[in-house]
């Protein structure tokens, strides 16, 4: 008879995914941080790819969840575009949080299923922004806003992020 699991994999994978943020993932440092034998961990996940693919792949699930939460309450307005995209850069609110998201971007463009899973996101994401914004704007608010993000990492000292935000896509929802 199996032993019972002391750690589900959904917190496993979320210390996984912390690790991977770091730039540190093995299954030794999954270990250390969950209390699990690494002997375990390969049991569960079997090789260290696998482990951060699910580890990914479950971010991704938060990240649909978390915009689809805030498409169903955002006004389907312009205005209910910029805070939708406001609040889904709170993730971001750290020059090192978001250099580290960088570093898991690189790992999602690199493999297929994680590449597939961001164009997903992409289409769900620009369909909550047409329709506050009229179709096809919601691309080039997308486009602003990451770029927006990324000058504001640039320059930190511009004010806090979600000020530096709401101004930025404001003022381009005001040309449309």
């Amino acid at each position: 008879m199996p032993r019972p699991r002391t750690r589900s994999d959904e917190e496993l994978l979320d210390a996984a995914y912390a690790l991977v943020r770091e730039g540190r993932l093995t299954f030794a440092a999954v270990a250390s941080a969950t209390g699990l034998s690494g002997a375990t961990l390969v049991q569960r996940f079997g090789t260290k790819e696998a482990l951060r693919r699910r580890a990914l792949l479950r971010a991704w699930d938060g990240l649909e969840a978390r915009t689809r939460e805030l498409a169903a309450s955002a006004p389907g307005t312009p205005e209910g575009a910029v805070e939708l995209l406001v609040a889904l850069s709170g993730q971001y609110d750290e020059i090192d949080r978001y250099a580290d998201n960088l570093l898991i971007l690189r790992e999602d463009l690199r493999d297929p299923a994680l590449r597939a899973r961001g164009a997903a996101w992409e289409r769900e994401l620009l369909a909550a922004l047409d329709a506050r914004c009229g179709e096809g704007r919601g691309a080039l608010l997308a486009a602003h806003w990451q770029g927006a993000v990324t000058w504001w990492a640039f320059r930190p000292e511009s004010g806090p992020l979600d000020e530096t935000l709401r101004k930025s896509l404001s003022a381009l929802v005001a040309l449309f």
